[in-house]
């Protein structure tokens, strides 16, 4: 491995390890993996970006007659897109 100097924000500092506390990782553990993520396109859209998709759904399945029941399933299978 080559060691890399990167500069953080604090608040990055501070979701990088309440990731790795979580996962029970080290901090550098957890970005190797978001730079894989990166790297490989499977970086998962953060809540902001969620949302706005989320917002663009509405409306998407109009006339679908189980939307009020299925709207989980319906966001689902566009957010694996």
């Amino acid at each position: 491995m080559i060691r890399t100097q990167v500069q953080l924000t604090e608040k990055q500092v501070e979701k990088i390890k309440a990731i790795a506390e979580r996962k029970r990782q080290s901090m550098a553990e957890v970005v190797r993996d978001a730079i894989d993520g990166m790297i490989e396109g499977n970086v998962r859209p953060d809540l902001s970006e969620r949302r706005k998709r989320a917002l663009e759904l509405a409306g998407k399945y109009k006339g679908e007659s189980d939307i009020s029941t299925r709207h989980d399933d319906y966001l689902s299978e566009d957010f694996a897109r």
